[in-house]
Formats: C-alpha cells, sequence, structure tokens
C-alpha cells in the first residue's frame, strides 16, 4: 500500500465551500481526514467553511425551526460570499441544506423573512449556491467523476464485496434531491464498480439505519441498523459503505447494541463482524493509500479483513 510520498496530489483544480459538519470533527474525524485526502489527491480544493454550525441533523428543526433556518441559511451565505458550491460529505447534512435551499430559492417571503433574521448577524443568503454531496462529485462532476477516477485508482478493489447503505436523505424526497437524475439512485454502487469492486444487492440498501430514534427508541433503533447489517452479511458482503457520518456511528459504533436487539428481537444472535467504511475511505484505499492514513484503526468493527483483502488483491 502506498505512503505519503508514493500518492501525489493532483494538479489544483475546482474549489467548493467545504462543509464538513459536526460528526466529523467529533466522532468520526476519520471521515474529514480521507475526504481531504481524497480531494487533495484529485485536485479538488477545498475552502472550509470554518465558521458555520451544525445543521442540527433535522433534530433541531422540531424544537425551534426558525431558528435551524436561520443558521442554516447563514451556512449557505458563507458559501455564497465565496462564490462557490457547498460541498457537504455527510448525507444528512446534505438533507437538510438542500432542503432549506430550495425553498429559500422558490419562497421570496421566506428568503426575505431569514435575511431580516440574519440582518444583525451581517449575512445575506440570495439563494444562489447549489449544495452537492462528495459522493456526488465523484460520480457526476466532469472533472472528478467515474471516468477520470478509474483512471487514478491504483490499489483496485478486486473481489471486494462491497454493500452500498444509502440510507435516508441522500435518496430521498426525489424532488428535492434529484432522485430523478440517472446517478443519483445508482451513485454509490457505480462508485464501488469503479474502484474495482463488487456491489452486493441486498433489501435495506435505502432504509433508515435507526439513528434518529436512537434516543427515543433505542432498541428499534439499533433492532433497523441490525437488520440492515446482517442482511448485507447474509448476501455475502466483505464490508459496508455509507456516505453519512450519523449512519456510520449507529453501523459501526453501535454494532454491538446491534447485535442485542436483534437476539431480543428473536432475529439472530451472535457478531455480525461487519466493517463500515465511509465513502472516502473505500476511495482513498482504491486510490493507493493504507488504513493507518485513513483512521480505520478508529472503527468500532476491525476492518482487518477488508484491508487484507485489499492487499491481497494487490499482491
Amino acid at each position: 500500500m502506498a505512503n505519503e510520498t508514493d500518492v501525489q496530489a493532483g494538479e489544483p483544480g475546482k474549489r467548493y465551500a467545504f462543509y464538513p459538519g459536526c460528526v466529523s470533527k467529533g466522532a468520526c474525524k476519520e471521515l474529514k481526514t480521507s475526504t481531504e485526502l481524497v480531494a487533495k489527491h484529485l485536485g479538488i480544493q477545498l475552502d472550509e467553511l470554518r465558521e458555520a454550525a451544525c445543521c442540527g441533523a433535522g433534530v433541531t428543526d422540531d424544537v425551534n425551526p426558525e431558528m435551524t433556518d436561520a443558521l442554516n441559511a447563514r451556512t449557505l451565505a458563507l458559501a455564497e460570499q465565496k462564490g462557490l458550491t457547498l460541498l457537504t460529505q455527510c448525507s444528512t447534512c446534505q438533507g437538510v441544506l438542500n432542503k432549506l435551499n430550495k425553498e429559500v430559492q422558490e419562497d421570496e417571503r421566506k428568503r426575505d423573512r431569514l435575511n431580516e433574521v440574519l440582518a444583525d448577524t451581517g449575512y445575506q443568503y440570495n439563494g444562489t449556491i447549489e449544495v452537492k454531496h462528495l459522493l456526488w462529485v465523484l460520480v457526476d462532476d466532469a472533472e472528478y467523476g467515474l471516468t477520470r477516477l478509474r483512471e487514478q485508482v491504483k490499489q483496485p478493489l478486486d473481489g471486494l464485496r462491497v454493500a452500498a447503505f444509502y440510507g435516508c436523505y441522500l435518496v430521498r424526497p426525489s424532488d428535492l434531491l434529484g432522485f430523478d437524475h440517472p446517478h443519483r439512485p445508482t451513485s454509490l454502487d457505480e462508485l464501488v464498480t469503479a474502484l474495482g469492486g463488487e456491489p452486493v444487492e441486498y433489501g435495506g440498501k435505502t432504509k433508515c439505519c435507526g439513528f434518529p430514534i436512537q434516543m427515543m427508541n433505542p432498541k428499534n433503533s439499533f433492532g433497523m441498523a441490525g437488520t440492515h447489517l446482517a442482511d448485507a452479511r447474509d448476501k455475502g458482503a466483505d464490508t459496508m459503505v455509507t456516505p453519512c457520518p450519523l449512519c456510520h456511528l449507529n453501523l459501526d459504533a453501535r454494532q454491538p447494541d446491534a447485535e442485542g436487539a436483534l437476539q431480543e428481537l428473536g432475529k439472530g444472535s451472535g457478531r455480525l463482524s461487519m466493517p463500515v467504511l465511509h465513502v472516502p475511505q473505500l476511495v482513498a484505499l482504491a486510490l493507493g493509500y493504507d488504513a493507518r492514513q485513513l483512521g480505520m484503526a478508529t472503527h468500532i468493527v476491525s476492518t482487518d479483513a477488508v484491508e487484507g483483502k485489499v492487499a491481497a488483491a494487490g499482491a
């Protein structure tokens, strides 16, 4: 596997206003690290929005929707000031920010109300930018899309069976997220194929991971996660990959709880032992980076089997 000196960064290319979200700076720091490595390798310039707040993950909206909208409008305004497309690495952030962005673009009165709230902070949002998830850039972008990515692969993921877990926010609602776009429903599977891996078809790939109800109903939350993990395992997956760090927390960090929930629900017993990767980690493995550089040792479920299979394919 490659080290820092083996893998060269690409030529500087398109700039994005990078919104890392909060989870990648806390419980999933390896997501931000691997995103930055992939971006540097491909020549994608990330202009981080360091002043941006948490998107609220749809939770704060239940308590104070006006405050949530104002905070997210401020984040959109930060990107607009730079004149850049806003790039997310979290499906939940993508869904929340995209929802507000479309509302502001289509509802002039709402835009005016939000800008009245923002006035005291010195910001204004005019609805001129686009919000794009990293996955969509890697699949759709003319500069960094699948054709170029295939050319960059140094360590094809031959023989690695990958279960794509889209989760909720990246595939619904269709009118909001562009699900009618030809690549939206299959983007993650297409990425796996481009990297040399084998996509695994299973029932739970576009269902909720259970994270939103974790505090209210942990039994059902972990039961949902466990069901998806067991389904992917039973279909022969070596690993699961997700574009959402909140899904990653429920599927990886709480996998021991998922095992217990399945047993309690009478749906199985024993270890699931399903490694769960972030999208940029999977990409970076194919680009020649090693697990140490990608923070994979921080995962709760060991990724050793994945690393071994990738290494064997390149031997």
